[in-house]
């Protein structure tokens, strides 16, 4: 796969709705052309403990960010009708239906990928596990600022060059 889009979604809850920041990164031919990132107001609008304790985002951060709708119009044309790849397929493309959904925006059903699962069918246990960093730093990757979601997505794209 040589073109395609990395896309990656942080939540502020429990709510797969709660999309609180986004990065995307566009591969075509194998090299990255083009990324994007944005904070986003979550719905519902709050914040766990828990999940600002993973990526450190707070409702102090995104009370003033764009709604998804406003956001996803800058993303869709970045897109066009490239596959999408994420590390964990299953919770970012539930993250975009949620959203999707939670404004009444029609899903354009588009085409997921998963590196999580493609890593455990090329490494399997040659990895202590498959999780984002662990398989981004054996293609190459050094994840620095682990979810934080453009470097997140960027890592997932370098994973998929040399993968998928």
């Amino acid at each position: 796969m040589t073109d395609f889009v990395a896309i990656d979604f942080e939540t502020a809850n429990c709510e797969r709705s709660s999309v609180c920041s986004v990065g995307v990164v566009v591969v075509r031919d194998g090299e990255v052309v083009d990324t994007f990132y944005s904070l986003i107001r979550p719905q519902p609008n709050y914040y766990t403990s828990w999940c600002t304790a993973v990526h450190g985002l707070t409702r102090r951060d995104t009370d003033s960010a764009e709604e998804f709708p406003q956001v996803w119009r800058r993303i869709a044309p970045r897109i066009g009708g490239l596959p999408l790849v994420a590390h964990n397929a299953p919770f970012d493309e539930g993250c975009l239906k949620a959203v999707f959904g939670r404004y009444g925006m029609p899903y354009p059903d588009y085409e997921f990928h998963c590196t999580c699962r493609a890593s455990r069918r090329v490494f399997g246990r040659e990895l202590p596990n498959h999780q984002l960093q662990t398989v981004a730093a054996r293609c190459g990757y050094d994840l620095k600022a682990h979810h934080h979601a453009l470097a997140d997505a960027e890592a997932c794209a370098r994973i998929a060059c040399e993968i998928l």
